[in-house]
Order: C-alpha cells, then sequence, then structure tokens
C-alpha cells in the first residue's frame, strides 16, 4: 500500500468516525427528548418488557467492565490476540447497551430521582452527570483506538488507550452503580 493511498484510507475512516461520535449523541438527544413520543401508549406487554430493561443494561455494563478489565490484563501479560477479542467484546456490548438504553428510554421515558434512591440526589447526579458526559467521549475514544490497533499503529494506539481505557471502564461501572442506586425508582 503506497503512502498516499494510507493517508487517504485514514482520512477516509478517520471521518467517518468523527461522524458517527457526533451523529450518535445527537440521534440519542433527539430519542431520549422528553417531548418526542416516538411511542404513544405502550402495550403493557411492551412496558414490562422495557421495565427489566435498566438490570439487562446493568449486566451488558458488568460485562463491558470485566471485558475491559481482562483485556487490560491480556495485553499486559503480552497476549495481544486474547487481548484484542476482549476488546472487541467490550466494544460490541457498548453498542448493544446503546441500543437498549435507547429502547428502554423510547418505550419508558425519563425515570427522575425518587425518594427510594439509594444515594444523596447530590451524589447520584454527580454520578450520572459524570456518566453521561464521559459516554460521549467513549465513541470515539474507543472508535479510534481499535481503529489505530487494526491499522497497526501500535504506539499511537497504545498513547490513546491510556486515555481510553480509564474512561471507558469509568463509564460502565458507574452505569452499573446509577441503575443500582436508582433501582427503587424503576
Amino acid at each position: 500500500m503506497s503512502t498516499v493511498q494510507a493517508k487517504f484510507s485514514d482520512k477516509r475512516y478517520e471521518r467517518i468516525i468523527w461522524v458517527v461520535s457526533i451523529v450518535i449523541p445527537i440521534v440519542v438527544g433527539v430519542l431520549l427528548n422528553p417531548r418526542v413520543e416516538l411511542i404513544q401508549n405502550p402495550s403493557e406487554g411492551l412496558t414490562a418488557f422495557a421495565k427489566n430493561l435498566p438490570y439487562v443494561n446493568a449486566t451488558i455494563n458488568s460485562l463491558v467492565s470485566i471485558c475491559l478489565v481482562i483485556g487490560f490484563l491480556m495485553i499486559k501479560n503480552g497476549k495481544r490476540e486474547t487481548h484484542q477479542k476482549f476488546m472487541v467484546g467490550a466494544f460490541v456490548l457498548s453498542a448493544l447497551f446503546l441500543v437498549s438504553y435507547v429502547t428502554y428510554h423510547v418505550i419508558i421515558g425519563h425515570v427522575p430521582y425518587c425518594d427510594g434512591n439509594l444515594a444523596s440526589k447530590g451524589l447520584y447526579y454527580t454520578i450520572l452527570v459524570s456518566h453521561i458526559v464521559l459516554s460521549v467521549s467513549i465513541v470515539p475514544l474507543a472508535s479510534f483506538s481499535i481503529y489505530r490497533a487494526v491499522n497497526m499503529t501500535y504506539e499511537r494506539h497504545k498513547k490513546l488507550s491510556r486515555i481510553t481505557f480509564p474512561l471507558w471502564l469509568y463509564v460502565s461501572v458507574t452505569g452499573v452503580i446509577v441503575v443500582i442506586l436508582n433501582s427503587p425508582c424503576y
């Protein structure tokens, strides 16, 4: 592959990653807007299904956390192929989480803080807001990290992954914490 082709290829994929990284939060924001009712009067069966999704989401986020930690340990032990499998697993699970999360909120809507919440309002919203804000950064960070590994630009991958890994782990762990803390409100 010539240098010109590699640069073209890099630019094209980098643009795709940036477009997807911008479009996803916009689409999620629109879908979660309380003024946008995509499903009016959902059936009892659909509502019952959706009410279980926070626990499914917490499970998915737990699996993402496990994949991230195992993937990290594998690369530290020089097991690159196993590392790659766990990191791609974390990425696929994160995408599945996003679909489940949006499905829940489209059907059920926003679930406000309630008196039964297991944390003070201040602590709960601190965790929730940091989780949401950082989750937006995970799409480009994880995508570029994986892209750099696939392109075998390992030094660039390693440098970016030092930022991506702790943020992604924080987002996946706090996703579980948010569900646990808010579980009496579902």
